[in-house]
C-alpha cells in the first residue's frame, strides 16, 4: 500500500511561486509514474503535470505549460511541483498520485492519492 503526502500549500499573491512536494512510502517508488491533479470548488478533479519513472519525460496541461515543472527524486522518493506566475485560476486543492499506466493524464488511471494541499491565489 503507498501512501503519499503532499506539503507545500498556502496562500500567494498572482505572479508568486509555490513549491509542492509529495512524499512516498510504502511501495517501489522508483516503478511508479507519478502524476499532479487539481481540484478547484464545484469543478471536477484535473490533470496538472506527470512525470515518468526515469524523471526523464513530463507532460503538462496547457494551462500550467510554461509556468510548472515537476520533477522527482526515486532515492528520497519524493516528487515535487514548482509552481511560477502563479493565477487566481489555479487556486485549488492540489494532489499527488502514483499509477502503473504510461503518462497517464486521467485520474482513473491512478491507484494512490494524498490527501491534498491547499493553494490559493489572490489577486
Amino acid at each position: 500500500q503507498v501512501q503519499l503526502v503532499e506539503s507545500g500549500g498556502g496562500l500567494v499573491q498572482a505572479g508568486g511561486s509555490l513549491r509542492l512536494s509529495c512524499a512516498a512510502s510504502g511501495g517501489t517508488f522508483s516503478s511508479y509514474f507519478m502524476g499532479w491533479f487539481r481540484q478547484a470548488p464545484g469543478k471536477e478533479r484535473e490533470f496538472v503535470a506527470v512525470i515518468d519513472r526515469s524523471a526523464i519525460s513530463t507532460i503538462y496541461a496547457d494551462s500550467v505549460k510554461g509556468r510548472f515543472t515537476i520533477s522527482r527524486d526515486n532515492v528520497k522518493a519524493t516528487m515535487s511541483l514548482q509552481m511560477n506566475s502563479l493565477k487566481p485560476e489555479d487556486t485549488a486543492v492540489y494532489y499527488c498520485a502514483v499509477g502503473s499506466f504510461i503518462l497517464a493524464t486521467t485520474p482513473r488511471a491512478y491507484p494512490y492519492w494524498g490527501q491534498g494541499t491547499q493553494v490559493t491565489v489572490s489577486l
